[in-house]
């Protein structure tokens, strides 16, 4: 087993700033409603992914079990939860203790059995077959131990998945200037300087002994709303394997 790094990739304050965040993270027209709206085209990328990789039926509602399955940066569980509904055995790893509260809350509701814990990635141990990570690298002191230590969790033949903002004039319009500023995001939860674009992002993964399988934009239309597409330019989602 490998041995977990000494290093941290959390940045406390931004942890705190999503702690605040926590009591109404499960609230779908609340302060994480752009979440919610997020989530059902991450969820359709990662059970495309999991079917690709694993040569499961997209029939099979379950085609998860009998394997582990690791969120980074879980927040209050909104997609440990789906995770666990395809079968896995989950593991959420958050910065902010208030996350972690809520989301074990959550998942006891309805009657999930999902382990959480308040923790750094760098600082864990063990291997997971399926390995996410959210909207999570633009909040991280260092992207590139960052992804070092997601890949150290990754099990033999694993998969990891990670989703995040590229770096455009779109994404700074889109997430900050409109997001933020009118209130659909709350204030302060991005820095554009700390989104990493896919020529940026790739060479960490491959860096790390990776090799991204696919890779699809996630968008946004007036007729089709938040949906994969072959346009980069806002938002990215990628699966990897071990090169």
């Amino acid at each position: 087993m490998a041995k977990a790094s000494t290093a941290t990739t959390i940045d406390s304050s931004e942890a705190a700033h999503f702690g605040k965040l926590a009591a109404d993270w499960w609230n779908p027209t609340g302060s994480s409603a752009m979440l919610h709206k997020l989530n059902p085209v991450r969820l359709g990328f990662v059970r495309e992914a999991i079917n690709r990789h694993w040569g499961g039926d997209a029939r099979d509602f379950r085609p998860l079990t009998g394997k582990t399955a690791l969120d980074v940066g879980c927040g209050a569980g909104l997609l440990c939860e789906p995770l666990a509904r395809l079968g896995a055995r989950v593991t959420g790893v958050d910065a902010a203790h208030e996350n972690v509260a809520v989301a074990s809350a959550h998942a006891k509701q309805g009657g999930l059995s999902i382990d959480y814990k308040c923790a750094d990635v760098a600082l864990l141990e063990g291997s997971f077959d399926l390995v996410t990570s959210m909207e999570v690298i633009e909040h991280v002191t260092d992207p590139a131990l960052f992804v070092a230590a997601l890949v150290a969790r990754m099990a033999s033949g694993g998969l990891l998945i990670l989703s995040t903002p590229n770096r455009t004039s779109r994404s700074r319009l889109a997430m900050i200037t409109l997001g933020e500023g009118l209130g659909a995001i709350p204030k302060g939860t991005h820095d554009w300087d700390k989104f990493l674009t896919p020529d940026e992002l790739q060479p960490l993964l491959e860096g790390a002994g990776l090799r991204v399988v696919e890779m699809r934009g996630i968008a946004f239309s007036a007729t089709a709303g938040l949906h994969l597409s072959d346009d980069l330019g806002l938002n990215y989602i990628l699966a990897a394997t071990r090169a």
